[in-house]
């Protein structure tokens, strides 16, 4: 078990959003889904990349002398990297004097892991909180996140994962018995909306709703808010009806749409899809947080 690998690209500690109380989240890389509005890019390849911030960038030219593959050129406007070059060999990394060029994913055993996790084991204990696996998309790496949740839970320490819940069922029911709790995804209940705008269609991910919630597993669904996309109310209303059939009661999260990940874009050499998408105005979250309340389902806005 300890031995287990997988390519984590961050373990961020003391969260508050991922899940009840403190908690440790540990990002792994890679997702089938390709959403516009991701705030992690980063997260949507599987192999390590390199990412470059602009900002902290001194333009001293050591990453373009020593790339062995010449994918560095250095300008006035910083390190521009030629991905089609690029291996990630992480040279370049090392010889950055600012930490302007980081890498995002590394293979990272279950023991190692755990150890990072386990240092604020005294915070999950007195607040209820617990260890999150996210990513990307957790289930692309089934191994792995059972692997490091079963370890976690013969320590007593809630589990939880953060999922699109696009995934074969193996993959489903290899990680099931060693959560606690599944923050799940409801993009849009038109699949083919739903594959227009993120790369896949829905049918898999309703269905494995299905069988999370009959297992018995507590859910909580989050339904990222994105205007144009799935804010409509015949949207909502028809969300609120799946999931109030499925588990009445549920607690259900809108996450409006914000551009916190913009700059990792321009840090990867992308372009920013949702160009100057705003925030969904407070009144129309509320009208939409009614529908679900008319269902008796337990809505809750995000900040």
């Amino acid at each position: 078990m300890d031995e287990v690998k997988g390519i984590v690209f961050n373990i961020l500690r003391y969260t508050i959003d991922d899940g009840p109380g403190i908690r440790s989240t540990v990002f792994l890389k890679g997702c089938p889904l390709r959403c516009p509005w991701c705030a992690n890019p980063e997260s949507q390849k599987k192999q390590k990349e390199i990412l470059h911030r602009k900002v902290s960038c001194l333009r001293c030219g050591r990453c373009q002398a020593k790339c062995p593959n010449h994918a560095i050129t250095v300008g006035e406007d910083g390190a521009k990297i030629d991905r089609s070059l690029c291996v990630a060999c992480e040279t370049c990394v090392m010889f950055c004097p600012n930490k302007a060029l980081q890498t995002m994913g590394k293979e990272t055993t279950v023991a190692e892991a755990y150890r990072t996790v386990m240092k604020d084991r005294e915070y999950y204990e007195s607040t209820g909180g617990g260890v999150t696996v996210s990513g990307g998309e957790p289930l692309m790496q089934p191994e792995y996140v059972a692997a490091l949740c079963e370890k976690l839970q013969s320590d007593g320490i809630h589990t939880c994962i953060e999922t699109t819940g696009f995934a074969d069922r193996k993959s489903i029911e290899t990680v099931l018995p060693h959560l606690d709790l599944f923050y799940y995804d409801l993009k849009h209940m038109d699949s083919r909306e739903h594959e227009r705008v993120t790369g896949v269609p829905n049918e898999r991910i309703l269905e494995n709703f299905k069988y999370i919630a009959a297992s018995g597993k507590e859910v909580v669904v989050r339904i990222p808010y994105i205007p144009g996309f799935n804010d409509s109310d015949e949207n909502m209303e028809a969300t609120a009806r799946f999931v109030a059939g499925i588990i009445p009661g549920c607690e259900v999260h809108l996450l409006p749409y914000h551009n916190y990940g913009e700059g990792k874009y321009e840090s990867l050499d992308r372009t920013y899809p949702m160009g100057d998408l705003q925030r969904p105005p407070t009144e129309q979250l509320e009208h939409s947080k009614q529908i679900f309340d008319r269902y008796n389902l337990n809505c809750i806005i995000k900040v």
